[in-house]
């Protein structure tokens, strides 16, 4: 054999070792502006340079929260980002076994938005109408009842005149133009696009109903196998989103970009500058999982029906072991 013979399959043999070493980290998102970082992760290379060559990192697209714990139970991704009801139903589910908080990642960026031409003017003009949310028992379809319910009101299936009807963010729009919609509960983009596309008004920013404004959106959730298995990698990943939580706060201009960038990818269409902004501006990013405010929602969910007859014991859903590590490394105050 060859000297340079011998050199390419000395070649092709390390390729294929280097190959066969590469670890697959699968991951869940949605194209929402509450997934900032992902989009802008995604859009940049900001994950796949921080893993590193070893590491491959493959997305998966959701429309909303239970189909990206769906997949999770089934195997089909690691860790995913994705809404606090979604996270506590999956947990409770399971017996507290599948999945683990790990780190948050948005506060805000939701809100109650009705058809101009509606008739809806207070509370109580919902009798009778048709509400959207993104999907059933997802974080914004449990707001919806919830608020419902402090108002007075019933859901048709609870033998109520409220129709709630989830269905995917997009269709919200069409059905808004069509008129078959009255109302709906929708993260960003989607509120501020019904507030500009689909003749649309502002009824309720759901910051206005919390303390400080503060609450839950966007959580990262890692399936509690691959946390054990692979502590490593889930540090890695919790330090660059960390690293990019802090990037976007300091570059929201070019954060913007990236985020329109992903989102015109995922789903057709960037989003005007106008509506980028506003819904932004209605979110905030963060690696704090808001740990009381989830307790909140929880609540909620359970006062909604969700999560059985007693309320669980959410004690393990929790595990920000290796969040306060990175923040400590960066000498950061820990988070409970």
């Amino acid at each position: 054999m060859s000297k340079s013979v011998l050199a390419s399959f000395l070649l092709l043999c390390s390729a294929a070792l280097a190959a066969s070493a590469q670890t697959t980290i699968r991951v869940g998102a949605f194209p929402n502006i509450t997934h900032a970082q992902a989009m802008v992760g995604k859009a940049n290379g900001w994950f796949d340079k921080a893993m590193g060559p070893q590491v491959k990192v493959q997305w998966t697209s959701f429309n909303a929260g239970p189909a990206a714990i769906e997949a999770l139970f089934g195997g089909a991704i690691d860790m995913t980002y994705v809404g606090p009801n979604p996270a506590i139903n999956g947990y409770v589910r399971s017996n507290g076994e599948a999945l683990r908080v790990v780190a948050g990642a948005a506060s805000g960026g939701a809100s109650l938005i009705v058809r101009n031409d509606s008739g809806i003017q207070k509370p109580e003009d919902f009798h009778g109408k048709r509400v959207a949310s993104p999907q059933f028992g997802n974080t914004q379809d449990v707001a919806l009842r919830n608020w419902l319910r402090s108002h007075g009101m019933k859901t048709n299936d609870k033998g109520g005149d409220v129709q709630i009807v989830p269905m995917a963010n997009p269709d919200q729009l069409t059905l808004f133009l069509k008129k078959d919609l009255d109302a709906a509960w929708a993260p960003e983009p989607w509120a501020t696009r019904l507030i500009h596309d689909g003749n649309g008004r502002l009824f309720i920013d759901e910051r206005s109903l919390w303390p400080n404004g503060q609450f839950v959106i966007g959580l990262l959730v890692v399936n509690a196998k691959f946390l054990t298995s692979h502590p490593d990698l889930v540090k890695n990943w919790i330090r660059a989103h960390v690293e990019l939580t802090d990037w976007i706060d300091a570059h929201p201009s070019n954060a913007k970009q990236f985020l329109n960038q992903q989102i015109q990818s995922e789903t057709g269409k960037a989003l005007p500058p106008i509506v980028l902004d506003e819904a932004f501006a209605r979110m905030q990013v963060t690696y704090d999982p808001l740990h009381s405010a989830l307790s909140t929602a929880a609540q909620q969910a359970f006062d909604d029906g969700f999560l059985g007859r007693q309320m669980p014991d959410l004690s393990r859903l929790y595990d920000v072991t290796l969040l306060n590590q990175v923040l400590s490394e960066k000498g950061r105050k820990a988070v409970q």
